[in-house]
Parts: C-alpha cells; sequence; structure tokens
C-alpha cells in the first residue's frame, strides 16, 4: 500500500496540469508573438483570465506533486506525469466539444498501457531523504548547462516546431530538477517543520527552477504547434527524472530480465506519444493548436 498515496496524488498533479496546458497554451496565443526572451511575456499573460486560471491549475498540481514526492520515490512519480499529454488532448476535446477520433484513443491506451508495464517492470523503489551537497553539486551544474545548450539553440530558431521542441525540452529538464529538489524540500519540512523548510536551500532553490520552467514552458508555447513542445516536455521531465532519482536519492529499478518489459513499455509510450503528437492536427487538439 506504500505506492497507493504517491500515485494518487501524482495522478491528481498530472490532470491538474493538463488543464494547465490546455489553459496556458490558449492564452500565450493572445498576447504579443515575440522571438527574443523576454519577461515581460508574463505581465502581458497576467491579463488573461484563461492564463490565471491555467496558473491555479499549476499551484494546485504543485500541492499534489509535494505529497506524491514526499510520500514516493522520484522515479515513481515523475513517470506518471507522461499521461500529461492524453490527459490535455482529451480536456481539449471537451474545451472545443469534438469528439477524438479513434487513432487518438488508441494512442492513449497506448501511453497508459505502457506506462503500466514499465513501472510494474520497474518497481522503483527506495526514499533516501538527504542527498549530499557534492551530489547536488553535478547535478545543478548538469541541468542548468543542458538547460542553457537547449534554450540557446530554440532561441535561436525561428518560430517553429524546431523551436518549440528545444524550448520544451529545456523546460522538461528544469521541471526534473524542481521535482528533485521539491522532494529534498519536503524531506525537510517533514522533519524539521516549516522553520527548518523555510531555511533550507533546497527550498528557494526549487521555487527557483519552478520559475525558470514556468518562463521556459511560455516561451516554448508561444514558439510552435504545442504538438511539437509537448512529446519533449512529456518524455524529457519523466527521462530526467528517473536518472535524477537514481543519481541523487540512489532509487533503485529492477534489473536483469525485466528490463525487457521496461524496454517493451518505453516503446509502447513513445509511440503513443508521437502518435498523439501527429494527431494534435485533429479534432481533438483544436482547443491546443489554434
Amino acid at each position: 500500500m506504500g505506492f497507493v498515496l504517491p500515485v494518487l496524488f501524482a495522478l491528481f498533479a498530472a490532470l491538474s496540469n493538463a488543464l494547465a496546458t490546455v489553459l496556458q497554451r490558449r492564452a500565450s496565443l493572445t498576447v504579443p508573438q515575440s522571438d527574443r526572451f523576454r519577461f515581460g511575456l508574463v505581465l502581458d499573460l497576467l491579463r488573461r483570465p484563461l492564463w490565471v486560471g491555467g496558473i491555479l491549475a499549476v499551484i494546485a498540481a504543485g500541492v499534489g506533486q509535494a505529497v506524491a514526492l514526499a510520500t514516493g520515490a522520484l522515479a515513481l512519480v515523475q513517470p506518471l506525469f507522461v499521461l500529461e499529454l492524453p490527459l490535455a488532448l482529451l480536456i481539449a476535446s471537451l474545451v472545443t466539444r469534438s469528439r477524438l477520433p479513434g487513432a487518438v484513443w488508441l494512442a492513449v491506451a497506448g501511453v497508459v498501457a505502457g506506462l503500466g508495464i514499465m513501472l510494474v517492470a520497474a518497481s522503483p523503489a527506495g526514499n533516501r531523504t538527504h542527498v549530499p551537497l557534492d551530489r547536488w553539486a553535478l547535478a545543478l551544474a548538469a541541468c542548468a548547462g543542458a538547460v542553457a545548450v537547449l534554450a540557446a539553440a530554440g532561441l535561436r530558431r525561428p518560430p517553429g516546431r524546431m523551436r518549440a521542441g528545444c524550448l520544451g525540452a529545456a523546460t522538461a529538464v528544469c521541471y526534473a530538477l524542481t521535482a528533485a529538489l521539491m522532494k529534498s524540500a519536503m524531506h525537510v519540512l517533514q522533519d524539521g517543520g516549516i522553520g527548518a523548510f523555510l531555511t533550507t536551500w533546497e527550498t528557494y532553490a526549487f521555487a527557483a527552477s519552478g520559475i525558470c520552467a514556468l518562463l521556459l514552458l511560455e516561451h516554448a508555447m508561444q514558439g510552435g504547434p504545442l504538438v511539437a513542445s509537448q512529446p519533449a516536455l512529456t518524455l524529457g521531465d519523466a527521462g530526467v527524472s528517473v536518472a535524477l532519482g537514481v543519481l541523487l536519492y540512489e532509487e533503485h529499478l529492477r534489473a536483469q530480465w525485466w528490463l525487457l518489459p521496461q524496454f517493451l513499455g518505453l516503446a509502447l509510450i513513445c509511440a503513443g506519444v508521437f502518435a498523439l503528437a501527429r494527431a494534435g492536427t485533429g479534432v481533438g487538439a483544436e482547443a491546443m493548436t489554434t
């Protein structure tokens, strides 16, 4: 039963993030486009009720994610956010009151089945509460470097799929790092109370990383179609999070013959995600692409 609570809260967070994605995508297309990174974009978006609604959904997702990370492994919680893409498409179809084609439902089933197979086969375990500072230093440096390279590559490109994909991948790294830092801060809160939580560096680090992710996400949404940025964001977040879980928190994944169903599940997830991306021009995704 130890995995039930983190799974439930992670699913709630994924649903909230999916709702936020649809609302923020629609809001981001109502503000002036920009080829450069600008902080004023958020000020423009604050005047859009849809975007504010999206932020409230992000806050709800953050609470659910925090509880999930405090009670479960990073390598268990974060991969569940792969469900954001199919959930976002389902919500978009409700917004536009349109029916999803059968191919989309098949892709959704593939993502769900693949995720279930992969997590059961991997059986992520471990809930380390303390990460040495030297490990954090390496992880922070690696993630910061990756974000800088991906963001620079994306911002050099004209608006389109390549720009959106690079910025989506940069956002994914920030989201994974935010989750890793949040997990550490939540353990500090559990062990030392609110005073320790407000004085530990991880609290302010995950807040800074989260703000960075938010800024990158808005530019990714403006940089090109969601069907280009969302797969990079979805798969990148899960992959980087699993790596951070293993490297920072010493979480364990089953190996040997269990790797075969894990790769099968991963293949189903990737096939489903890219099928959903291709279906983004269909009826069900109109709310996110127009």
